[in-house]
């Protein structure tokens, strides 16, 4: 563990209730997400992984409970003083209008930017150091719309760094990349932990989030859920009930995984 891993709790709910139409997600949820840690959500489609990130970030109302961002409940923040203390990356994203990647980028810069104000030469530099860090660099002139899913993908991951919050909430933020981005991504998300982020995002392949994070969340969908450090949470019991799928946990060198058994 870093020295940032120990950090202060960045976001945090308490008693928090996450439900849709005629079924409760959620219930009760306690959680703290620490400066310098990776939080991994886990579960089965539909157990509210997208719900309660969205509900984390604001942009859907909890049934009930409080959520707290640096210390101040979420309420009193407003939308644009959030922005710039946490970014949200939803599962998918639409291009409305025609954009090169470097203008789509550039759109993360926004909270840092005045009313009536442009982006500056300082927003265009982070906007290509992030295009950079996702190797889209020799890109940036493309218009998104010539773009593959996972260069979008990669793109919308740019956009939130450029933004540049210390709250990441990243809803399948390796979703559409081949193997090398995923592996890629994951270790840019590890490293900005180690600087001192927090870092939420929802994954499909337990072995990562082992790999990768130092705590899981795991939400079973039925209001049911647990937390706690990967080394203990993600055993073959856990993950097996939570998937409802006999798995094998299988370790080497470098980290562990979990297969059907």
């Amino acid at each position: 563990m870093t020295e940032a891993a120990a950090g202060e709790p960045l976001l945090s709910c308490r008693s928090l209730d996450i439900t849709v139409p005629g079924r409760e997600l959620v219930r009760g949820l306690n959680l703290e997400c620490r400066a310098g840690r990776v939080l991994a959500l886990l579960g089965r489609n539909g157990a509210g992984k997208s719900s309660t990130l969205r509900a984390l970030a604001g942009l859907r109302p909890a049934g009930t409970g409080e959520i707290i961002v640096q210390g101040r409940p979420l309420a009193d923040w407003s939308r644009r003083e959030l922005a710039l203390a946490l970014g949200f990356l939803p599962q998918s994203s639409e291009d409305p209008f025609p954009a090169t990647v470097i203008e789509a980028a550039l759109v993360g810069r926004h909270p840092h930017v005045g009313f009536w104000e442009w982006e500056s030469g300082a927003d265009l530099a982070i906007a290509r150091q992030c295009l950079g860090q996702l190797g889209l660099a020799d890109l940036e002139h493309r218009d998104v719309t010539t773009l593959s899913g996972g260069e979008r993908r990669r793109l919308a991951v740019a956009t939130i760094l450029a933004q540049d919050p210390r709250i990441l909430l990243l809803d399948e933020p390796i979703q559409q990349l081949d193997p090398r981005h995923q592996i890629e991504v994951l270790r840019l998300l590890r490293s900005l932990a180690d600087q001192g982020r927090s870092i939420v995002m929802s994954l499909h392949e337990v072995g990562l989030a082992a790999r990768f994070a130092d705590d899981a969340l795991l939400l079973h969908g039925d209001g049911r859920w647990s937390s706690g450090p990967c080394e203990t949470a993600l055993d073959e019991q856990s993950v097996s009930a939570l998937y409802g799928l006999p798995l094998r946990e299988l370790a080497w060198d470098q980290g562990r995984t979990f297969i059907a058994g």
